[in-house]
């Protein structure tokens, strides 16, 4: 009877920790590392020779929209063939809880939806993990519990304080959803209905995650003229609420506020050498991806997407939000005036007649139809009843290079897993969700030498998973889970582009998940031995 069901020999192990790579074979027994050294005597069921090749932890997605896109195909190919195996989604919004209300799919529900369609069998955060668990999914997965879903589920889209009620309400929901396993609470501050919050009810709410030992992490409620201020609004929420804290996708956006990130930096090493436990994370792209809708004012929002649209049809409405998105803005993040149409680029439609514009700058499409670019904005999103997925170019290279070489810095896709085939291919998406992790492997290891590989897999496997509080995962160790991801440094790369998205990154060679190879030779098994991980809250209640 061998020793072990797989043995992994002769690879370049880079166990996680950041220290020096040494060559060792790697066991593997009941979905764990059962030994790491020299095991030239052992024998397995199958060998995965991995000579010339390095061999480290699978690698975290420290902000995965992969909520929907599971759904429909489990296998998580783009995330799987860049060594993703594990999965973290939730940014601001979750798929739990919900009301019977919010599970309402049709165009301008809160479950809107793009070219993907499913049935809502689950009404908590935990009983979606259990879903997607069930149905079968490639990577491992976790949740953060958002909080516009709890403002939602009490609140609604309105903009208000919310009462006291409604605040025990948000706590209890939190509290609930912490205890099936959510690693934390997410905000997205510049998105409704979260930008109508308070910092004393981000406060109120942070204090219960920290209760469990989760994270409190957060788009910031401004990236670019109100950056630095939304800065030390986080850094108040974490000393405040006694919270640890991680700030996602950390960018300064727009041209004018590129300077502000060397500022941000020093604000952010200075907190933490007073110790407070800030962390941030990133993509590694100069522009980013979300709604169109995200260039109009907070007020415009109020009453959710149907409110919004009908606003959109008024002309006096229109004249005012015409009038405010060409102006600079400090109350609101006005992603028009920061980038305007030539650096806006439509990506993502619903409506069929309108796929044809995807790809196009904004400024582009109003010329096609002779209409101002701030009409034409407008128009898409109420011609398409959606947010209208859009790519903003609006930040540095430099910028960029400077936060990879963080060593505080973790990184993600901000996107949803994809393949070039069926419903996929309807959109475009940010090539992020192709490319994120192979090119931080390529660009900034390989080729720019800007951070040592060693100290890219610690980024990518056991700071992530110490910031999750997630045990038995990201180190190459006996007893720990054995996701592994097994590539040739020298052939890792990305090639999605924003004109041809849909394209693999390649280099990766095997992955396996709890054990279990999902990519083999460079091409997905089909194999989907994900598991749902919890958080230490789930784990205090076990």
């Amino acid at each position: 009877m061998p020793d072990y069901d797989i043995l992994i020999r002769g690879g370049t192990i880079y166990d996680g920790g950041g220290g020096a790579p040494f060559r060792a074979d790697v066991a593997i027994h009941g979905g764990q590392i059962a030994a790491v050294g020299d095991l030239k005597d052992a024998s397995a069921e199958q060998i995965i020779n991995a000579d010339g090749l390095a061999v480290a932890p699978g690698f975290i997605n420290m902000l995965s929209w992969s909520t929907e896109s599971l759904i429909e195909d489990g296998r998580s190919q783009s995330e799987i063939r860049q060594g993703v195996t594990l999965e973290i989604m939730g940014e601001g919004s979750s798929m739990g809880p919900l009301t019977e209300e919010m599970k309402d799919t049709s165009p301008g529900g809160f479950m809107r939806q793009g070219d993907i369609r499913y049935d809502i069998e689950w009404t908590t955060l935990g009983e979606y993990l259990d879903y997607l668990e069930r149905r079968g999914v490639a990577p491992n997965i976790a949740s953060f519990v958002g909080y516009g879903t709890l403002r939602v589920y009490a609140v609604g889209y309105d903009d208000r304080r919310p009462t006291p009620a409604e605040r025990e309400q948000m706590k209890t929901l939190l509290r609930q959803a912490m205890e099936e396993g959510a690693v934390g609470l997410s905000t997205a501050l510049i998105y409704p209905p979260e930008f109508y919050s308070t910092t004393e009810e981000l406060v109120e709410l942070a204090r219960v995650v920290a209760e469990y030992d989760g994270l409190y992490i957060s788009h910031l409620r401004s990236e670019g003229s109100a950056f630095l201020e939304a800065l030390d609004e986080f850094f108040t929420i974490v000393r405040q609420a006694g919270v640890r804290g991680e700030i996602y996708h950390l960018k300064a956006a727009g041209r004018s506020n590129w300077h502000k990130m060397e500022t941000a930096i020093a604000r952010i090493e200075a907190a933490r050498a007073e110790g407070l436990p800030v962390t941030a994370d990133m993509y590694p792209y100069p522009f980013s991806g979300t709604g169109l809708d995200a260039s109009l004012p907070p007020w415009a929002h109020e009453g959710g997407h149907n409110a919004l649209v009908e606003r959109l049809k008024n002309p006096e409405t229109r004249a005012r939000i015409r009038a405010e998105i060409v102006q600079p803005a400090d109350q609101w993040e006005n992603m028009y005036a920061e980038n305007w149409a030539d650096r806006i680029m439509v990506a993502g439609f619903k409506t069929e007649r309108l796929k044809p514009l995807t790809g196009k700058t904004l400024a582009e499409v109003a010329a096609e139809r002779g209409t101002s670019p701030e009409d034409t904005l407008m128009d898409l999103i109420v011609e398409d009843n959606s947010r209208v997925f859009t790519m903003y170019f609006s930040m540095s290279e430099d910028n960029l290079r400077r936060q990879a070489a963080l060593p505080w810095v973790s990184f993600c896709s901000d996107a949803g897993s994809q393949a070039p085939e069926g419903v996929f291919l309807k959109s475009n998406p940010h090539p992020r969700a192709y490319g994120s992790f192979a090119r931080v492997l390529a660009k900034y290891v390989r080729d720019e030498r800007l951070i040592p590989l060693e100290e890219a897999v610690r980024r990518l496997t056991s700071f992530p998973a110490a910031n999750l509080k997630i045990e038995g995962r990201g180190w190459l160790r006996p007893g720990y889970a054995a996701d592994v991801a097994i590539f040739d440094p020298d052939k890792v790369q990305d090639h999605a582009t924003p004109q041809q998205p849909h394209r693999y990154s390649t280099g990766m060679v095997y992955v396996l998940v709890n054990g279990v190879p999902v990519l083999y030779d460079g091409e997905h098994t089909g194999a989907t031995p994900g598991r749902v991980v919890r958080g230490p809250g789930w784990k205090r209640n076990a």
